[in-house]
């Protein structure tokens, strides 16, 4: 065999060997996106009411992106450990002006009340890449006493 006889030899056992685990795999299809939302978050919310103490506890929210909304729109899992509202509730957040921090952040929804009704809530606030600092506020149990709130609610980024 002359060299130049064995050169397509030699280019066809080279992509041979490339993709029979002897190369680097070809991706089949664009990798997701993230955003700098997703993930779990945690930090304090502190409730005001008026009339009562204020009360904090701890505070975990996890993001997961919506599809089809140019990673600006998430829902939310709230997790609540404050002890004047105690509760788990799914909710939604949008980010503007963009999808990339810093970014004005509003989070929106409603949840089970420990005093056994259904509340409402709304955070706007800043997100940037590892904290956010929002306000908070909402009802609760619309026919009590006392039933809005006022607060505030700083996360940082922990997964």
């Amino acid at each position: 065999m002359t060299g130049h006889s064995r050169l397509p030899l030699l280019l066809a056992v080279s992509c041979l060997a490339a993709t029979c685990g002897g190369g680097t795999p070809v991706p089949t299809s664009p990798s997701a996106q993230q955003s700098f939302l997703t993930g779990t978050w945690t930090g304090t919310l502190t409730i005001d009411r008026e009339g009562e103490p204020s009360t904090s506890g701890a505070a975990t929210w996890t993001f997961a992106p919506v599809d089809g909304t140019n990673l600006q729109t998430f829902t939310v899992t709230i997790r609540s450990q404050n002890p004047w509202l105690t509760t788990t509730a799914s909710v939604t957040s949008a980010i503007t002006p963009s999808n990339q921090p810093p970014a004005r952040i509003s989070t929106t929804g409603s949840y089970p009340s420990p005093r056994g009704c259904t509340g409402t809530l709304l955070s706007v606030g800043t997100a940037d890449r590892t904290s956010i600092d929002a306000d908070f506020s909402g009802v609760d149990c619309a026919s009590l006493a006392q039933s809005t709130f006022r607060g505030h609610v700083v996360l940082s980024k922990t997964g």
